[in-house]
């Protein structure tokens, strides 16, 4: 009995010293991880395992530690179900958030930042289109050039000219707001970073279109591009939707004001509120002024509130306070809620 009971102890002991191994090694991995890939997607159940094995092939031919982050962002195909079976075969490299509804990419990206090990991590789409063959040139671009951002740039798209017009449009007025004047595809999934890079930016609502940007403003302004081989779509369907484009240009515009005014809203709304209010006043004062010379000289005419004029000032100043109060108030609750980047998530590997 008492052999029994050392041998149940000695093995107790010995089992609790290779969990804390395993956990050791886990760690130093980790610390020492060259390249974590983020893969957002919606319904690409057919793309994800030739997507898997292409990574893990690059990957494996130079020499890469690294992991794969899949981001189901409320699929509504079998895209879950091959995910997990990727990481019963790989659970070393395969990692994966499931999303309970469809967020978007944004948040897709943000929650994919926030689970990177690697010192270098690279973006890219699961549809096949962006070529991981691209990932040693953009990891030794980051590592060895010392970039803190490189983009990718489909020269020669394999896109319906519905998609790839809108899109030349799209950049052009990118590049002359943002103030990053060489790139020329903002919206290019295939993106590397150092890992500073993706742990103190934010990326929310649909704002990955922007990420250089958002970096630039961050303070990270080593920003490069590099030509990538743009493949035709394999499975499925583009999401593109004529929607995105218009929406991409309003998103712009917020960015713009957000960076420039969203710590300071009273800078651009108590400005314009001002000038409006002054305008008016002036206005209102003018024709008091001449009201009074009119009674002065014995001429009575017609009352204020008879010209149109009256009123214009009258709403100019109410406008002007208005828009005034609006920069105060915007300046009190400015970037203030703290549910901003609050996403469901179902399940993580």
């Amino acid at each position: 009995m008492q052999l029994l009971c050392l041998r149940k102890a000695r093995d107790r002991y010995l089992k609790f010293k290779l969990n804390k191994l395993l956990i050791s090694n886990r760690k130093l991995l980790i610390q020492n991880m060259d390249i974590s890939v983020i893969i957002p997607l919606y319904n690409e159940e057919e793309s994800l395992p030739e997507l898997h094995a292409w990574i893990q092939r690059v990957m494996n031919a130079n020499g890469f530690t690294y992991e794969i982050i899949f981001i189901n962002d409320g699929s509504k195909d079998r895209s879950w179900d091959v995910i997990e079976d990727l990481h019963h075969k790989d659970e070393e490299h395969v990692h994966a958030i499931k999303f309970r509804r469809n967020y978007g990419k944004s948040p897709a990206l943000y929650c994919g930042f926030n689970a990177a090990q690697g010192d270098v991590v690279i973006t890219m789409d699961a549809d096949l289109q962006d070529s991981p063959d691209e990932i040693p040139e953009l990891y030794r671009m980051i590592m060895e050039e010392k970039y803190d951002l490189v983009s990718g740039y489909k020269q020669k798209r394999y896109d319906p000219l519905t998609k790839t017009i809108p899109t030349k449009l799209f950049n052009a007025t990118a590049r002359k707001i943002s103030g990053v004047h060489n790139l020329h595809d903002f919206n290019c999934g295939l993106k590397a970073y150092r890992r500073d890079v993706v742990k103190n930016i934010e990326v929310y609502g649909e704002m990955h279109r922007y990420i250089p940007y958002l970096a630039k403003e961050a303070g990270f302004v080593r920003i490069g591009e590099k030509v990538v081989q743009h493949q035709a779509r394999k499975y499925g369907k583009s999401k593109f939707g004529i929607n995105r484009f218009f929406n991409g240009y309003l998103d712009l515009l917020t960015l713009w004001f957000l960076t420039n005014f969203g710590k300071k809203p009273m800078h651009v709304f108590g400005l314009m509120g001002s000038f409006m209010f002054f305008i008016g006043f002036i206005a209102f004062l003018w024709l008091i002024v001449e009201k009074v010379i009119m009674l002065v000289n014995g001429v009575y005419g017609d009352l204020l509130s008879d010209h149109a004029s009256f009123f214009i000032a009258l709403v100019a100043m109410v406008l002007g306070t208005q828009l005034f109060l609006a920069g105060f108030i915007g300046d009190l609750i400015s970037r203030s809620n703290p549910r901003r980047n609050d996403y469901q998530i179902e399940k993580e590997m």
